[in-house]
């Protein structure tokens, strides 16, 4: 069987490009990556925001630029990836969520969460995954979430748009296995992080599901692209989803409600905007 882990990945001198870096745990992200030597390439829809970033890396030394882009757009891509170059390490961050229930939630909104959550994963990917296959190197990291793992009372749409980042990240290391590849994939399912993106919601038991710090957060997906790994799951707890999974049906979702999980969105604010 493969091992757990991909060979170390050396951030000094490499070209990672993060999409949603304008704020949130991509900004962080970017500042973080920086510091370690990275070249960093901010792709976000907002320019102000995306030049803050780049000007912010820039005032500390560091080397950035940024792009202004909608990720959705698949055309807009690919142009904007034959001008960024060669990357090393894509971070495919950017997410929206709507907090709505199904028969309230607007149409449109619906679609944009599957476009930016899921359908961007693709044109992303197969416009820089090319060029890592060719120079046998390179990493693709995707920002899932803990609600790809289990769903989710109001995210019909954001829970089902992550399963679908969780298998998609699934299915392209197994594909890059069976290529005999040496381009790694992580995938990062993470709780709810206090970032703004999901202010409002509430946990029952936050000494075993705690809110987690976005620094954190940014910090720890780093460490796990430099030393190779391929799954990053925040915080302990939810590692045991699988194994609750096994449960029958009804005793499944008693276990969730009696965490509190389906609760956690009954205060949901967000904010609006890609993250």
């Amino acid at each position: 069987m493969p091992s757990a882990k991909h060979s170390p990945v050396q951030l000094s001198g490499a070209h990672m490009l993060i999409t949603g870096g304008g704020n949130g745990i991509g900004r962080l992200m970017a500042l973080g990556a920086a510091e370690r030597g990275a070249r960093v390439t901010i792709w976000d829809v907002s320019e102000e925001r995306g030049r803050q970033v780049r000007d912010e890396i820039r005032a500390r030394g560091g080397s950035a630029e940024a792009t202004t882009i909608d990720i959705t757009d698949r055309e807009e891509v690919d142009r904007a990836a034959a001008e960024t170059g060669a990357v090393d390490i894509l971070i495919n961050n950017a997410g929206v969520v709507t907090g709505k229930r199904l028969l309230d939630a607007d149409p449109d909104a619906i679609r944009r969460t599957f476009e930016v959550n899921t359908l961007s994963l693709y044109w992303m990917t197969r416009a820089f995954l090319g060029g890592m296959v060719a120079r046998d190197r390179g990493t693709v990291v995707t920002i899932a979430s803990a609600a790809g793992l289990v769903g989710v009372a109001r995210q019909t749409d954001y829970s089902a748009s992550k399963f679908a980042a969780f298998g998609f990240t699934e299915s392209l290391r197994a594909e890059l296995a069976a290529d005999r590849s040496r381009v790694g994939t992580l995938v990062v399912c993470p709780y709810y992080i206090n970032t703004g993106m999901f202010a409002g919601v509430t946990t029952r038991f936050p000494w075993l599901l705690p809110i987690l710090d976005e620094q954190d957060v940014a910090t720890r997906i780093l460490n796990a692209i430099e030393r190779g790994k391929r799954q990053l799951v925040l915080p302990r707890l939810v590692r045991l989803i699988p194994g609750v999974r096994m449960l029958p049906v009804p005793a499944f979702d008693a276990v969730l409600n009696t965490l509190g999980i389906n609760k956690t969105m009954d205060h949901f604010r967000g904010r609006a905007g890609p993250r």
